[in-house]
Order: structure tokens, then C-alpha cells, then sequence
């Protein structure tokens, strides 16, 4: 089944990890796909391996630069269907204490992560309306929802699933449904070199006792893009394995098998 047969689809953050895979999954069923990134040459690379997947270098942080993207779309595709706010900023935590963080890595991780999809979502939001089937998912992180570390990444997530909730009611006279995913730990590149740490992962924390892919979450993606949920607008999707239902943490420590 193409579900997406005739769509036009904008993914921000494309070129590697949950982008690519959605680029992949969304093409896979008939999308027309406007890969996006910061990152031109992955971008193309990955672009050339897709099927009806175009590239072009986005910056996020930059209106002009989104609202030329969108235009782009609407020129290339004869309109939008679908926006996907994946791009995210690559910002690691700059300090132990939060007395020594910076303001920078606050700024960008908002600037990106916040104020991207909505730069993203005003940009699109007349196309998406008259598409008569539009739908914008923002994908979020589990760190909206409970303590994982990293203040600023876990705020601009938070903030993003707040602006997921009242967008979709401004959207939804429009007919346009807006929708969240919350992920858990992916297996992407921010990971390489830590397959110990993923492993203990599994083992103890996920009670599916794996961590995520990016297929898992494009999967997800694409059903609160489709159709498929019609009548789904301004709920947050948890695809955690698990990690936020069942304390397997407490489970582990209780069950005297920590050797």
C-alpha cells in the first residue's frame, strides 16, 4: 500500500539517522521527499539512494532559508502535503553544574530544535492547509517528558510538544493535524563508539530489551502523516520501547541479578 502516492514531503535533518530512514519509509510509499539538511553534501548523498527524493540545503535557524525551501517544494511537488521537523542541534552539554553552562548551547538548541519547526511550520502552514490532507510531525524526545540529563535539549524538546498542542488547535479548522513522537534512545550516529553503553542499555532500562532504530521511529512517522490517522491532532506518541511505562530500572535492582 502507498499511502503517500502524490504527496509532497519536506523533512528537515534528513541526511543521516531518523531523517533518512523517514525520507526512506515516506519515498518507499509513493512520497515525493524535499531532503533537507544543513549539511548540502550528505544531503545529495543520501538523496541519490531515494527515489523521488530531491535535496537542498536548509538552515533551519534561518528564515529565509526555510521559506525559500518551502517555496521550493511548492514549485518542485505543485504543493505540500506533509512537513516533518526533524533537524535538531548537535549541541553537547557544556558544563557539569548548571551554574557553569553557557548561554550558547541554550541558544542553539532552541533556536534549532523550537524555533526551527516553527519557523518551518509558518512557512508551511498556507500549503499544507490547502492540501486538504496536511500534517506536520515534529519529532520530540523522551527528555520532554521525564530527566535524562542535558537541560537545554530536554527544555527545547518540552517546548517543542507545547507548541505541538497549540498549533494543532490553531491548525485544526484548517484541516491540518499536528502530531508529536517522543523517541527513546535511537542507534544513530550520536551513539558510535558506545555499544557497551547501548547494550547496558537494553539490557536494563528498555523492557523490550533493545534500543530503538531509526525505522522504528519513521514507522511511526509515517502513520501519523497518513491518512491512517485522520483523526489523530495534538497528542504526543511515546516510541520508547517501553522506558517511560515500566521502571525495569527498579525491576533490575530489586531482583538481585546485578552481577
Amino acid at each position: 500500500m502507498k499511502r503517500f502516492e502524490g504527496y509532497g514531503v519536506l523533512i528537515t535533518g534528513a541526511a543521516r539517522g531518523i531523517g533518512e530512514a523517514t525520507a526512506r519509509r515516506l519515498a518507499a510509499e509513493g512520497g515525493r521527499i524535499l531532503l533537507t539538511d544543513i549539511d548540502e553534501d550528505a544531503a545529495a548523498r543520501t538523496a541519490e539512494s531515494i527515489p523521488g527524493a530531491v535535496p537542498l540545503r536548509c538552515d533551519v535557524g534561518d528564515r529565509a532559508s526555510v521559506e525559500a525551501a518551502v517555496a521550493y517544494a511548492a514549485d518542485r511537488f505543485g504543493g505540500l502535503d506533509v512537513l516533518v521537523n526533524n533537524a535538531l542541534a548537535r549541541v553537547a552539554p557544556d558544563a557539569e553544574r548548571i551554574e557553569d553552562e553557557s548561554d550558547e548551547g541554550w541558544r542553539q538548541n532552541l533556536d534549532v530544535t523550537l524555533m526551527g519547526a516553527f519557523r518551518c511550520a509558518r512557512a508551511a502552514m498556507p500549503l499544507l492547509a490547502a492540501s486538504g490532507r496536511g500534517a506536520i510531525v515534529n519529532i520530540g524526545s523522551v527528555n520532554a517528558e521525564q530527566d535524562f540529563g542535558n537541560h537545554a535539549y530536554s527544555a527545547a524538546k518540552a517546548g517543542l510538544a507545547s507548541f505541538t498542542r497549540t498549533l494543532a488547535g490553531d491548525a485544526a479548522p484548517r484541516g491540518v493535524r499536528v502530531n508529536q513522537i517522543n523517541p527513546g534512545t535511537i542507534a544513530t550516529r550520536a551513539w558510535d563508539g558506545r555499544d557497551e553503553d547501548l547494550t547496558r542499555l537494553a539490557a536494563h532500562v528498555y523492557p523490550l530489551r533493545r534500543v530503538g532504530t531509526p525505522d522504528d521511529i519513521a514507522s511511526a512517522v509515517a502513520f501519523l502523516a497518513s491518512t491512517d490517522a485522520s483523526w489523530i491532532t495534538g497528542t504526543t506518541l511515546r516510541v520508547d520501547g517501553g522506558l517511560l511505562a515500566v521502571n525495569t530500572g527498579f525491576a533490575w535492582a530489586m531482583s538481585g541479578d546485578q552481577e
